[in-house]
């Protein structure tokens, strides 16, 4: 009487009639539950509905007034618990709340569905046989909790790789968390990991839950690993090892419960013979190994990835789609791509904005891609004619690739540095190595 003005309501007359008709009509958004019921009692009820795949807020309405039954019925999921005689206002409020309650956790998984089949295999570009391989492994590790270290050079799609392992876990229900090693300064990545209690230094005023704590019962993608130093790689192999760790000024130990997938764009085994990277962190990590090849290796998908570029950035951008000319798509399926697929997303980006007309022409492209040698740099010609050593040849494309990035970017170096998908830390020494005066100092 209350409730049919503003809902469908359905009544029954026990339990069993109950659950009959949720399994026949799955698509109920609250159900009310006495708790003294004939033939099987409301917490029963309960724990029956509870055991199906519903979206379903179940809310406990009884003269029965314990403190024991209301903490049981709100440990098996319910919803609420009102006590009868019942406020008609207040079970309104708490009804309208549920429905809420549902509409929002259907809205979760709807785009929690969303962004699995974002990161599904039909929608990662692999027309060539070497990322084919890759998507087997992939697919293979994926259900598993197995640790698992992901390799390239910066560009190549490592995060992208990680998402679709996640996605396609059990773990999938919750979100992945991510943390790039490179971006974070040493004297705070150990505090980013593992958080800290309140007072544990001098700037830590409240206690800070770590990307662990975050991470736990799901997955945490450690990013460029290769960046990190030896102390703080031990206490991640403590936490690989025992499934626990110790916030920074803490003295119990915290239990977690994740898995790990990192990343990298550096050789490990010379990071090993440095000393940078441990070798017993190493072989846990790299249980199961997956190589992304450079784009330059992989030719048979940069058309792919082109047409899927022009798509995406017409959505993104709100501009009509567009497409190239066979001559200056001649010249990006010949270009090397030294920054692999984000460089081709940029290039791409850079093009549609910038071009007039709905055909884009190699005018349209940078000036370093607009010429028919554009797939090989002056660099790597002089060094296959033995003109010059192979590290001079390097640094002169290094210092090209550095100096057109700033160009870009209008010599923000923050930007720059992303488009080569690198860290303005890492840009800033590059440039201090190789001679290429900021903006400023050239002022």
């Amino acid at each position: 009487m209350v409730l049919k003005d503003r809902y469908d309501v359905a009544s029954v007359a026990s339990g069993r009639e109950a659950l009959d008709l949720i399994d026949r009509e799955p698509f109920f958004d609250v159900a009310l539950l006495d708790i003294l019921m004939p033939g099987m009692d409301g917490l029963e009820v309960l724990e029956h509905i509870k055991q199906r795949p519903l979206t379903l807020s179940v809310i406990m309405l009884t003269a029965t007034k314990t403190v024991k039954t209301a903490v049981t019925a709100m440990k098996l999921g319910a919803y609420d618990y009102l006590t009868k005689p019942f406020d008609v206002d207040e079970l309104l409020l708490i009804v309208e709340r549920a429905v809420q309650s549902v509409a929002l956790a259907r809205e979760v998984d709807a785009l929690r569905s969303e962004v699995g089949v974002r990161y599904g295999f039909d929608n990662i570009i692999s027309g060539s046989t070497k990322m084919q391989e890759v998507l087997h492994t992939v697919a293979m590790v994926a259900p598993l909790k197995t640790t698992a270290l992901i390799t390239g050079q910066s560009g190549t799609g490592k995060e992208l790789i990680a998402k679709a392992i996640h996605y396609h876990s059990p773990r999938a229900g919750r979100p992945m968390v991510t943390i790039n090693c490179a971006a974070i300064p040493d004297t705070l990545l150990e505090s980013e990991l593992f958080g800290h209690e309140r007072g544990a230094f001098t700037d830590a005023y409240s206690k800070k839950l770590g990307q662990f704590e975050l991470a736990d019962h799901s997955t945490l993608f450690l990013d460029e690993i290769g960046e990190m130093n030896p102390s703080t790689q031990a206490k991640i192999l403590r936490v690989i090892e025992q499934s626990e760790f110790t916030r920074i000024g803490g003295a119990q130990p915290v239990k977690v419960d994740v898995r790990l997938i990192a990343a990298t764009n550096r050789d490990l085994h010379q990071g090993m013979r440095d000393g940078t990277f441990r070798s017993d962190l190493y072989y846990r990590l790299n249980v199961v190994s997956i190589h992304l090849p450079p784009l330059r290796d992989r030719r048979d998908d940069i058309s792919l990835l082109i047409r899927h570029f022009l798509r995406a950035k017409s959505i993104a951008l709100g501009i009509a789609e567009k497409s190239f000319t066979n001559e200056a798509l001649d010249l990006l399926v010949q270009y090397s791509w030294p920054g692999n697929v984000r460089e081709l997303e940029n290039v791409i980006e850079r093009a549609m904005v910038l071009s007039q007309g709905l055909v884009m022409t190699p005018g349209d492209l940078p000036h370093y891609l607009a010429t028919r040698n554009g797939g090989s740099h002056p660099a790597q010609q002089s060094a296959l004619r033995g003109e010059t050593r192979l590290s001079e040849a390097v640094d002169h494309f290094e210092q090209d690739l550095i100096r057109n990035a700033l160009a870009e970017a209008q010599n923000n170096q923050t930007r720059a540095a992303e488009m080569l998908g690198t860290t303005r830390r890492i840009l800033k020494y590059k440039m201090d190595k190789l001679g290429i005066a900021s903006h400023e100092e050239q002022a």
